[in-house]
Formats: C-alpha cells, sequence, structure tokens
C-alpha cells in the first residue's frame, strides 16, 4: 500500500488535481473511516527537506488501494530529536470536511420532501450554486440506499453545514462521502447494507470467538440513562404554547416509560407554516432528547480474518453480527460506525467502532 500527495488549484468554480509524490516508506499510517462523522487520518513520517516540500497543507492524501476517501492536509508539525531522528506528523481530516467550511445560510424550509433532495439542495445552496460561496469542483455524485427516499418536513438555519448534515444521516440511517473524481470532486449520497443474521438476502457476517476473528471482547449495559417518552413544548405562552410528544416505535407505559421535558421554544413557526406541519417539526426535534439504554460494546478483530476482508466483504456502515459463545452474548444486528486502520512496523490492524441498533 502506497500514499498518494496531490496538489489542489482551485479557481472560481474548478480544480487542478496533480499527483506530486508516491510514498511508501512511512513510518505509521492511522486511516480513520467514520459513518456519521467525518474521518481522519495521521501520517508518521521522517523529516528530510523533501518530506517537508511533499506534505504541505491544503494537500490531499489518498492510498493506491482506497479510492473513495481522500484527506485534506491541515497540520504539520515537525519534531526533531538527536538520538531518534527527526519526524513529521501530518494530519488532517477527509475532503467532506470542506463542508464545515460553510454555514446553512439563509434559513432552509421543506415541506414533505425526500431525504435526498433535502441534502441535494442545502448543499447545493451553501456550496455549490451560491457564487462567491461555491466550493470549486464540488457537485453531487451517486445516491444509493432506501434511507434517501423517505420524507419529512423540516426547518434549519445558521447551523455548520457539515455537522448538520451529519447530524440528519444520524437520523435517517445514511451517511455522505466526497471523493476525487478527476479534475472534481463528488459529493456522494449513500447507506449501509444489513449483513446481519437477521437479514437473508446477504450472505452473513459473524463476529465470534468460536470464528477465531474476534480478538478481543468487552461489553457493558445501563439502562439508567434513557429517555423514551418526550412532551415536547414550542413556541407561544401558557395554555397557548405548542406542544407535543414523541418516543420511538411503539409508546412506553408503566415501568418502561422514562419521560423527559423538551423546551423547543427557539423553533419558531415561520409564516407558511400550518399547525400540523409545525407539530411535526416540534416531533422531530423532540427525538434529539431521548435516550436509548448504553450498551457498551468493545472489539478487537482480526485484520487478516480467513472469513471476511475489510472493504471487500463489509464496509463501515454495514450492519453485522457479533457474538462470545463462551458467555453466550450475541448481538444479532450491530452497525458498524467506524474503522481505524493502522500501518506501523507490526503491520496492520483493524480497530473498529460498533454501534447498538
Amino acid at each position: 500500500m502506497q500514499i498518494e500527495i496531490y496538489s489542489l488549484t482551485a479557481n472560481e468554480n474548478n480544480i487542478s488535481v496533480v499527483l506530486e509524490a508516491v510514498c511508501d516508506s512511512f513510518s505509521s499510517l492511522l486511516w480513520d473511516i467514520e459513518y456519521y462523522s467525518c474521518g481522519t487520518f495521521e501520517v508518521y513520517i521522517a523529516a528530510s527537506p523533501q518530506n517537508i516540500e511533499i506534505f504541505q497543507t491544503g494537500r490531499i492524501v489518498g492510498r493506491d488501494d482506497d479510492k473513495e476517501h481522500f484527506g485534506i492536509i491541515e497540520t504539520v508539525k515537525i519534531e526533531t530529536d538527536a538520538e531518534n531522528g527527526d519526524y513529521l506528523t501530518v494530519s488532517g481530516r477527509f475532503l467532506t470536511s470542506l463542508l464545515s467550511r460553510r454555514i446553512i445560510y439563509p434559513a432552509f424550509s421543506a415541506g414533505n420532501s425526500s431525504c435526498e433532495g433535502i441534502v441535494r439542495s442545502i448543499i447545493a445552496l451553501n456550496a455549490i450554486s451560491s457564487g462567491v460561496r461555491n466550493i470549486p469542483g464540488l457537485s453531487m455524485g451517486t445516491v444509493t440506499g432506501d434511507c434517501w427516499q423517505k420524507t419529512m418536513s423540516l426547518m434549519v438555519s445558521y447551523e455548520n453545514l457539515m455537522d448538520w448534515i451529519y447530524l440528519f444521516c444520524e437520523t435517517i440511517g445514511g451517511s455522505l462521502n466526497i471523493r476525487l473524481d478527476g479534475d472534481s470532486m463528488k459529493c456522494d449520497l449513500f447507506q449501509g447494507t444489513d449483513r446481519s443474521i437477521k437479514q437473508s438476502e446477504n450472505p452473513h457476517i459473524v463476529f465470534s470467538d468460536s470464528y477465531n476473528n474476534l480478538l478481543s471482547f468487552s461489553y457493558a449495559a445501563d439502562s439508567s440513562v434513557q429517555k423514551n417518552f418526550a412532551y415536547v413544548f414550542g413556541s407561544g405562552e401558557g395554555t397557548a404554547r405548542k406542544r407535543t410528544t414523541c418516543f420511538y416505535n411503539k409508546e412506553p407505559t408503566h415501568l418502561d416509560r422514562y419521560e423527559v421535558y423538551a423546551d423547543k421554544r427557539d423553533l419558531s413557526q415561520d409564516e407558511g407554516v400550518s399547525n400540523g406541519e409545525y407539530l411535526t417539526l416540534l416531533k422531530r426535534a423532540g427525538t434529539e432528547e431521548l435516550v436509548s439504554p448504553q450498551i457498551l460494546s468493545e472489539f478487537t478483530i482480526a485484520a487478516f480474518s480467513t472469513q471476511y476482508k475489510y472493504n471487500v466483504d463489509y464496509f463501515v456502515g454495514d450492519y453485522v453480527t457479533v457474538e462470545h459463545k463462551r458467555f453466550g452474548l450475541i448481538q444479532p444486528k450491530i452497525q458498524l460506525i467506524g474503522m481505524i486502520e493502522s500501518f506501523d512496523s507490526n503491520g496492520r490492524n483493524l480497530t473498529p467502532t460498533f454501534r447498538e441498533v
């Protein structure tokens, strides 16, 4: 595996991308792909005049075996040591971080629109078709996954563009990624694939101690923090204040009910928004206050598993199954929301992050 370093030159509407160097002599590389947040990378390499010239802030870092993820160098540190040598630490975030340079301005509202249409419109209005606010070379790419065809109503203003989109993605179960495509950047919308034992359409991906692909395992459950029913209050005063309730799928009752108050008075009812639409917006805002029981699981999985290969048989965002047969514990459907690939003198390691569904 080699690191590729590109220079990026931008004008008003376009970019020019040029391969400047290829490097395979780094000391270590961390490549952190995340599903509900922007991924990061870090390269640790010997400091030399040549490397200092190559690794400059604003340049693009890629891998010859990954054409989906590209990082933009944001930080370069030089450390000198008479005994251990001089080293560069080069780090940054993936190209999706370009969206963090914009806020959602002016206010945006949508009524009963598809999730794909909402994200397309918000990105276009703030980063593609917005004059001096354009991100040169950026355009929308492919869209895959049923979650993007869901419909909803919403209002949003002045939020950081990237942060808000990832929160939106977390709500619907999708994600986005910006990749290089020649002298352009494409923003793809996608959804993870269910590969757990709870479905029959795709081959099952099971990490288990009995398969020797689960190297370590920890599990903790805490139900004390949960809130599963919210009373949501919006604009207005006293008895005239708009209000609704929200919960997950089925209204909890008796000892299974954990209530919380959600003050959403800052969500104003704009002109032209009906009471029904406003209550729908209130209900959606109230879901932010719901808290599921905390289940913390940490695993180390085999990087060179004979059963499954990362980025071949399964990907970040997919749903898989994790079990520890010796303790009789099984999580039949759990989402892989992050994967750190690390390369150093000891070889390649995978550190996954899972989330309960």
